[in-house]
């Protein structure tokens, strides 16, 4: 039996950055890169745009705002119970694969798990659909209506379930430069179709080594949300290349996925508060570096340097003026500092081009872990 090809931690980065479309911004369609991608992180509504301005060229914030509403792509809680965007095609292909992990979720670490039995479930979700297809509504506004239907039970808590149905957040919530409510409808009543019961784990297991690979079953499951996934693996092993990384674990690939040079150069990338390539393995390592156990934090987005989380970054903005900061973890080098702040100049004219935005380069971050 030939022996497993070794891959470095540089190497793996290389491998993910390649696959993010982090190495070379692509030309692309949006929607395209989404679906490359699988999903998007966007439990903050810029975020899908920031993680595409970074992958995607030319790109226009316009062109995926549109394509939210025109119901094109939309955001729903799919991967792990969180947030994401995904194509509309997505959202019913990937739906019901994810429900069982998404219920496990609601159940497990919601207040709904204690108000689970002081009503009838079944009757409850069947009202929380009729009352989210009649208009759009707000979890608040949901659990009024659960406490005028039951006004003996934990209202609050069973607020909690409308997570568990199939749902989207609707516009103009999410728009380029736009606000709006946080109000939810069913995926039916959005898209006119249900979300497809025989979706096949296996396809999104190949569509996840396709974007993150070489990784571990473990791996995908912590980007996932999915449970068990080491069975479909081994299925999948006769279709996959497998490689060893430096600590001689097995890690599963896309047979054709690409893996560069590790001495290619990468160039500096700002990515947004939440994005694909922190959250895509249970190991960071390829991508985090040691010593920085959270290398962001709740509003900041995080700087690539060398492929490698080396800062966080944040704008902040005024009616008078726009900053954006950037706090690097370590010494940066003159060229990588030069390159960072011309980087964030473009992001700047991005996120504010109406605005004159000054670029705070400090000389290392206050709270490197945090």
């Amino acid at each position: 039996m030939p022996t497993a090809r070794v891959l470095t931690k540089r190497s793996l980065n290389r491998a993910l950055l390649e696959r993010q479309l982090l190495l070379r911004r692509r030309r692309v369609p949006a929607l395209e890169a989404v679906e490359r991608l699988v999903a998007l992180q966007s439990q903050v509504p810029r975020d899908p745009y920031v993680a595409l301005w970074s992958r995607v060229e030319p790109f226009r914030a316009e062109t995926l705002s549109d394509a939210l509403e025109k119901r094109r792509a939309v955001r729903m809680t799919l991967l792990r119970g969180t947030l994401h965007l995904v194509t509309a095609r997505d959202a019913i292909g990937l739906r019901a694969l994810v429900q069982p992990a998404i219920e496990g979720v609601i159940y497990g670490s919601s207040p709904l798990r204690t108000a689970v039995g002081s009503v009838d479930m079944d009757e409850l979700f069947t009202a929380m659909r009729a009352w989210l297809e009649e208009r759009p509504r707000t979890r608040a506004e949901l659990v009024k209506e659960i406490a005028a239907r039951w006004p003996d039970a934990d209202a609050n808590s069973l607020g909690y379930a409308m997570y568990a149905l199939p749902t989207v957040q609707v516009t103009p919530r999410g728009l380029w430069r736009r606000s709006g409510r946080s109000a939810f409808t069913t995926v039916e009543a959005w898209l006119g179709a249900s979300p497809d019961p025989a979706a096949d784990v296996e396809t999104l297991v190949l569509r996840y080594l396709a974007s993150y690979g070489p990784a571990t079953p473990a791996d995908a499951q912590y980007w996932s949300g999915v449970p068990a996934l080491g069975e479909v693996f081994e299925r999948l092993r006769p279709r996959l290349r497998t490689v060893r990384d430096e600590d001689g674990r097995e890690l599963f690939d896309f047979p054709r996925a690409p893996l560069p040079d590790p001495d290619v150069p990468a160039p500096v990338r700002f990515l947004p508060e939440y994005d694909n390539v922190g959250i895509g393995h249970k190991d960071r390592t390829r991508i985090v570096p040691e010593g920085i156990p959270r290398w962001t934090d709740v509003g900041w987005g995080s700087v690539l340097v060398d492929g490698m989380g080396a800062a966080r970054w944040r704008l902040f903005e005024t009616k008078a003026d726009a900053r954006l900061r950037i706090e690097p973890f370590r010494r940066l080098t003159r060229e990588e500092r030069a390159d960072t702040q011309e980087e964030a100049g473009r992001l700047a004219s991005f996120l504010a081009p109406e605005t004159d935005v000054r670029v705070e380069l400090r000389a290392r971050a206050s709270m490197a872990s945090g």
